[in-house]
């Protein structure tokens, strides 16, 4: 199994903290966003690879952190040359970018690189190998519906499977929130690109997953223990650095 963590946005929003640092990079606390959740992949066994993939504004700062990174995996960070916000490839762009580059063929577990969240992921493989060959994704619930507004809402019917997706919907049905965590089967790689042949939007995976539901089954799992911080802007960087530092103390 792969791991790819997305790192490959410019975070306008957080100007000027990303004008020359990439958000995945800010600490937290004192460590990098991103290592939060290198140190939730580094307990699963069946990950032999972690690919980062960042743009050529930021090459260089990843390659230098992943040189110093602490990890029992093998780290590979991917520059899918973009230069500018107004080039990316975008998230579901860059998720088909390195399966292409790298010849992916195996199972790929896909994070965002600018979340963070402590909870194990072993229950979340056990329910995504359990649900194969169809692809899983992970949910928080958000339990406010104007906040569901922010993000790609999901619907489950009791075996789990995705009844509906809508991305940062004006009348959200749920507050399940998909939090850019995906497992895909290595049958379903090709349906990444299946969806950019469309023309579709390839930033904001949850318009791919809307897209994918419609289309065949997916699962979801909701985490329930501990919280989730999707670092998009000040305020939410802010919330987290208060949070993790509460908890250091």
């Amino acid at each position: 199994m792969k791991a790819l963590l997305l790192a490959a946005g410019y975070a306008i929003r957080l100007y000027p903290l990303t004008l020359n640092k990439p958000k995945p990079l800010l600490p937290v606390a004192g460590k990098p966003v991103i290592e939060y959740m290198l140190d939730i992949v580094e307990p699963i066994k069946e990950v032999d690879e972690v690919f980062v993939v960042t743009n050529d504004k930021f090459h260089r700062h990843f390659e230098e952190w992943g040189a110093r990174v602490s990890s029992k995996k093998k780290i590979t960070i991917v520059n899918d040359g973009t230069l500018t916000n107004e080039d990316r490839l975008g998230a579901t762009g860059d998720m088909e970018f390195v399966i292409e580059k790298k010849k992916i063929n195996d199972d790929l577990l896909v994070l965002a690189g600018d979340n963070i969240f402590g909870t194990p992921l072993a229950e979340f493989m056990d329910f995504s190998l359990s649900k194969r060959p169809s692809i899983s994704i992970g949910l928080y619930d958000v339990k406010d519906l104007e906040l569901s507004k922010k993000y790609g809402i999901v619907s489950l019917d009791n075996n789990k499977r995705v009844i509906d997706f809508s991305e940062k919907p004006e009348k959200p049905r749920s507050t399940l929130a998909a939090k850019c965590l995906y497992f895909f089967p290595k049958e379903k790689l090709g349906i990444i690109k299946a969806y950019l042949n469309t023309g579709a939007v390839k930033d904001a995976p949850g318009y791919f997953l809307e897209w994918l539901s419609k289309k065949e089954a997916i699962f979801g799992y909701v985490f329930k223990d501990e919280k989730w911080f999707d670092i998009g802007d000040k305020k939410s960087y802010e919330e987290a650095n208060r949070e993790f530092r509460r908890k250091e103390k």
